[in-house]
Parts: C-alpha cells; structure tokens; sequence
C-alpha cells in the first residue's frame, strides 16, 4: 500500500510541473508582444485580446481538469486504500471463519467421539443391569423353590416327629446303624427314646416306691388310730375312778 501513495505523490508532482510550465508559456504569449501586434489597428488588438482570453480560459480549463484529475487520483487511492483495507479485513475474517469451522468441526468431531462412548458406557452398563436383574430373579426363583422344599419338608417332618416313641427292640435296632445313614425321623427317636426311658424307669421306681409308702402309710395310720383309741379308753377310765371317789367323799 505505501507505494501506491509514493505513486501518488510522484503524479501530483508532475501534474503541478505540467501546470507551471504551460503557466510560463502563458505568460510569454502574454507579455511578449511581436513587432505586427504593436503596429497593428485597435482591431487586431481587440482580437489578441479575445485569442489571449481564450487561452487563459482554455489554460484555466486545463488547470482545472488537471486538479480535478489529481482530485480523482486521490480518490481513487484512498479508494484503493480502502478496498485493501477492506480486503484485509475481509482476509482476516475469512480466516477466522475458516479457524471457528476448524473449531466447529474439531468439537463436533470430539462431541461424536465423547457421545458415542457414553451410548457404548451405557449399553455397557444396561446389560450389566439386566444380567444382574436375570441373575437376581434365577436367584429368587431358587430360593422360592428352596423354601417350598423346605416347608414340604418342614411339613413331612412334623408329621413324622408325631410318633417318636420306639420299643426297645427297634431302640437297639436303630442303635446299629449309623447316624449318617439314620433318617431324621430315626435319628430324633433315638434321643428321644435315650431322653425318655430314663425318665420311665424313674416314675416306675417311683411308682412302686409310693406303693410301698402308701402301704406303709395306711398300717401306720391303723396302729395310729388302735392306739388313739386306747388312749381315749384310759383317758376315760381314770376319770371315771375319779368322779367316784370324789362322789363317795362327798355323801360318806
């Protein structure tokens, strides 16, 4: 762009020299009359003077084309000078468009990059939920089965456990077989038979040992009431002797 102005100036200059020159030649014509114009007739004189008009005229026409042409030389530069301005501008902007759609693209680019891991994180995590939900389920559907088994169990087991008392022979019957091959029914109706017996053994001792108290008892209450009996008897017989002697005192 300076040259262009340099370029300017260089024209304006020679415009100006331009102009000088013809103004110098002006006045020469001017202020040089010949030998005919001096002898000539008003006429003649007259007639200088309108050629002399006409060329001022027609110099000042010049001058005045050739200010209005340096006047359009300026325009035309600051023209110039403003079309590179805006070129420049224009230039800038274009590349910081091009710099926001290189942005743009790189962010789109990073967005679909960073959405299509968090669509693959969660299916990820979407089948490990249902593989964990699948999971829980069997797991629930086990357990309810598990406590069916065990309630029918739990139902065979109280039914089973009705009966538990044994003769002594099926006792030494399941004593011989092991307990790990005893069934649960088996193996509760020899601890209860080993609890129990005892206990019967016990109330029958007792038994036959209230028997014999209860025997003991009624020979003790029989001798208890003879002898009572034999107290009331003497008891009374002394104090019928008594009363007699006492009687016999009293009227003798």
């Amino acid at each position: 762009m300076p040259p262009k102005k340099h370029h300017l100036k260089t024209k304006g200059a020679n415009v100006s020299s331009s102009l000088d020159l013809e103004s110098e030649d002006i006045s020469l014509e001017t202020t040089v009359p010949t030998a005919e114009e001096v002898s000539s007739s008003d006429e003649l004189r007259d007639g200088s003077q309108r050629v002399t008009r006409q060329l001022l005229e027609r110099k000042e026409m010049q001058h005045s084309i050739q200010l209005l042409k340096i006047e359009m030389s300026q325009k035309n530069l600051l023209l110039d000078n403003m079309k590179a301005d805006h070129m420049t501008k224009v230039e800038e902007l274009e590349e910081r468009l091009n710099d926001a759609l290189h942005q743009k693209q790189v962010l789109a680019l990073r967005l679909d990059s960073q959405l299509k891991l968090a669509q693959e994180e969660n299916k990820k995590q979407q089948a490990l939920r249902k593989q964990e939900m699948d999971t829980i389920m069997l797991r629930q559907k086990q357990l309810e089965e598990t406590n069916r088994q065990l309630c029918d169990k739990a139902g065979e087991l109280r039914r089973s456990l009705r009966n538990l008392d044994i003769s002594q022979a099926r006792y030494e019957e399941l004593k011989d077989i092991p307990e790990d091959k005893q069934t649960i029914q088996e193996y509760v109706s020899v601890l209860f038979y080993d609890m129990v017996n005892p206990l019967r053994t016990q109330v029958t001792e007792l038994t036959l040992k209230n028997g014999c108290l209860s025997e003991e008892l009624d020979i003790h209450r029989t001798q208890m009431k003879s002898l009572m009996e034999v107290t009331n008897f003497i008891v009374t017989g002394v104090t019928y002797a008594k009363m007699l002697m006492l009687f016999r005192s009293v009227f003798v």
